[in-house]
């Protein structure tokens, strides 16, 4: 079953957190706009490509871009870390930003779960 990405809401708080990050990202010292900057942006945008990919698979297919997507909000889990411990971003900053990645990455596991489920039982 084929899946329209922009009704998926995994997709939209991706797209939000996508969005989230080149605003936070923007603040980071010039310094950082081929490292960091560039590194965090495109991890955030991988999220909602590959779910956006994804979508126009097969479930099994699907899945797979599922994994590479939460692999991402784990990067991008890792750069804010960073980004926190060398005072580019602030405390509140952070843990608000990650609460919203973590929201995701629960949401992104229970559609593969329900994925899996509908792949492996046929229901």
């Amino acid at each position: 079953m084929k899946h329209n990405f922009k009704n998926l809401k995994i997709w939209q708080l991706a797209l939000e957190i996508a969005c989230d990050i080149y605003r936070i990202s923007a603040e980071f010292p010039k310094f950082e706009q081929y490292g960091l900057t560039n590194q965090i942006n495109r991890a955030g945008v991988s999220i909602a490509s590959n779910i956006a990919e994804g979508s126009s698979r097969g479930e099994k297919h699907f899945i797979h871009y599922l994994n590479i997507a939460l692999g991402s909000s784990f990067e991008v889990h890792t750069q804010m870390q960073i980004a926190k411990h060398n005072n580019y971003v602030t405390e509140q900053q952070a843990t608000d930003f990650e609460l919203k990645l973590d929201e995701l990455q629960k949401m992104i596991k229970g559609f593969m779960s329900k994925l899996d489920s509908v792949n492996n039982y046929g229901t």
